[in-house]
């Protein structure tokens, strides 16, 4: 029996190709948009057992046996894309010892890309691009470029993927213009989730709460104290969304994630409006940092975080959640600081923050016992400590159910969103350059797919932890956050920029001198051209853990002795396998 998510998938895709005449064909060339163009699986899961309806996983016994599917698996979880070599690194070392390797490495900073494009620019190395271009400006899409070569190439994987979870959750985007024009508006405040992945959630959230990309995108930036006789008021944005969106969400919960009811059998709410305005009396008068003189100043600086004035800070009294009561007087900094102790300390945090995680990383619907189990390492790190990321992101990416066989009958595994289906791609297949960098800047991407880092439609993101598409998922009771970007186009589209990447080599916008075209390697595969079973044996490894299925395997298989060039043969059999079902759905 195909599962549930995957035979919708394929559903859908076989009616747009139907539609579409193939979703552009099978000529390798590239978007007429697009800059021209240079250059057996087993079930793989051990033998930790099925989880059923996602709502197993015994946390108790001895670990499952592991093997080189797992490590796959977990490469797929934990990286914007795994190669063999990385696979076979994983298997080597152990998974719990490899998140430990990946706990220890150095941040590969985002901010330090851009400063290095700046002084090539300055260097007067991008003078022909600009010329070429017509475009007097590139420092506009630096940002954008850093974070793709930084994704793609930097060894910190891990800390680079949590960030991009954490990036869905903290939202900002560069569809603000003032995000999108200053040079460092998105990459230090990407630097400051980096920095924060493996620290304490209370430092991230305070941090976030002090960057100045923040304060522009959800407007507490020069935001102004209480004024009686004008009857203005402080802007109450970032304090609704604190709350709703990076702490502790709109109802109380349980440790496994379940709503607490009243006696009515109605979801208790966390805050109410007052709540807010309390909240907002706390982000008053906040302006940027740095050399910045004064208040409302527009001295823009995006690498200090915030500066607070305390003598236009709202010093009266503030009563927040709980019972806690900020005594009037007091500094705007200890305002602050004691508003972020009074969410992090709130009990939703936990399994607010914590579920979502798993959403980002593991599987759409975790289990109650699941989700309470990732809770208890957030209370509480073995130490005494409150918050801890990497205890967290131990509990969730070695959970047992995480650990446990890919299970195709269960509701287990979440849908893989368009841009981590292509950034894994990209490093599955060794994307490379002439002198190593990766230059992108992701317009064909966000064209084709409507998705980019760094540039949701709003402070949602672009899908919600909740969302539940129509049909057999919503009526079973389950969500599917990804589903809200798959529709007719992103299908279809996902498809052909896997085309234009695996069959046309277009792999990067961004080519003209001094950077270059990208490509990508196909020597893991080539050595297996002439045997089939072989081939599509490493293909399932590296892309689907071992899971790839009979029907998709057969379908590949049949078509591959057609093909002659036994470079193309490996080409196609990874561009048929990258647009399945199998390899959009993570089990």
């Amino acid at each position: 029996m195909m599962p549930l998510w995957r035979a919708l998938l394929l559903l859908l895709a076989l009616s747009l190709i139907s539609a579409c005449g193939g979703g552009g064909g099978g000529s390798g060339s590239t978007p007429s948009s697009a800059p021209p163009s240079g250059n057996g699986g087993g079930n793989g899961g051990g033998n930790g057992g099925a989880v059923d309806g996602g709502n197993g996983g015994d946390s108790g016994g001895e670990p499952p046996e592991r093997d080189i599917f797992d490590a796959a698996r977990l490469g797929s979880r934990s990286t914007f894309g795994a190669n063999l070599e990385t696979i076979e690194y994983i298997d080597q070392l152990g998974e719990a010892q490899w998140l430990e390797e990946q706990f220890n490495l150095p941040m590969s900073s985002h901010d330090a890309v851009v400063d290095e494009l700046i002084a090539l620019e300055e260097s007067g190395a991008l003078d022909e691009l600009r010329e070429n271009e017509e475009n007097n400006d590139f420092r506009l899409f630096f940002g954008r470029v850093a974070w793709w070569h930084t994704s793609i190439t930097a060894e910190d994987q891990l800390r680079q993927r949590v960030a991009y979870a954490l990036s869905q959750i903290f939202v900002i985007s560069d569809s603000v213009n003032l995000l999108f024009l200053p040079t460092y508006g998105t990459s230090n405040y990407y630097d400051t989730l980096l920095e924060n992945a493996f620290r304490n959630f209370r430092d991230l959230l305070l941090e976030v709460s002090l960057h100045p990309s923040m304060g522009i995108y959800l407007s507490h930036i020069n935001n102004a104290k209480s004024n009686p006789d004008t009857g203005t008021f402080p802007d109450e944005n970032y304090a609704r969304e604190v709350m709703q969106l990076f702490s502790i969400g709109l109802f109380e919960l349980n440790p496994d994630g379940s709503e607490q009811l009243d006696g009515n059998g109605q979801p208790i709410p966390t805050y109410d409006n007052d709540d807010i305005r309390e909240f907002a009396k706390v982000f008053t008068w906040l302006s940027w940092g740095g050399l910045n003189p004064s208040f409302g100043s527009d001295r823009i600086n995006f690498r200090e975080p915030m500066r607070m004035f305390d003598e236009f800070h709202e010093t009266g009294e503030k009563r927040l959640l709980n019972g806690t009561v900020l005594p009037a007087g007091q500094s705007g900094r200890a305002d602050i600081e004691m508003a972020v102790d009074n969410l992090f300390n709130h009990p939703n945090v936990g399994p607010f923050i914590g579920k979502q995680l798993i959403q980002r990383l593991v599987t759409s619907n975790p289990s109650p016992a699941y989700v309470s189990r990732v809770t208890q390492a957030f209370n509480d790190n073995g130490d005494g400590v409150r918050g801890d990321m990497q205890t967290v992101l131990r509990a969730i990416l070695l959970d047992p159910e995480a650990l446990s066989a890919p299970d195709a009958d269960s509701s287990f595994g979440k849908l893989r969103e368009p841009l981590l289906r292509y950034t894994a791609m990209l490093r599955q297949l060794g994307v490379t350059s002439n002198d190593g960098f990766y230059a992108n800047l992701g317009f064909v991407v966000q064209e084709l797919v409507q998705q980019h880092p760094l540039s949701a439609p709003s402070v949602f993101n672009f899908y919600l932890p909740a969302h539940q598409p129509i049909g057999d998922i919503a009526a079973a009771g389950l969500v599917a956050p990804e589903f809200q970007i798959t529709n007719s186009n992103t299908v279809v589209e996902t498809s052909n920029l896997m085309q234009f990447s695996v069959l046309g080599d277009f792999v990067n916008d961004l080519q003209d001198p001094p950077f270059s075209a990208a490509f990508l390697s196909f020597a893991d595969f080539l050595p297996l051209a002439d045997d089939v079973d072989a081939l599509l044996d490493r293909l399932d490894l590296v892309f689907t853990y071992g899971t790839l299925t009979e029907e998709t395997r057969e379908a590949i298989g049949s078509l591959l002795p057609l093909i002659d060039e036994p470079e193309l043969r490996v080409r196609v059999a990874a561009w048929l396998l990258l647009i399945s079902p199998d390899y959009a759905v993570e089990l």
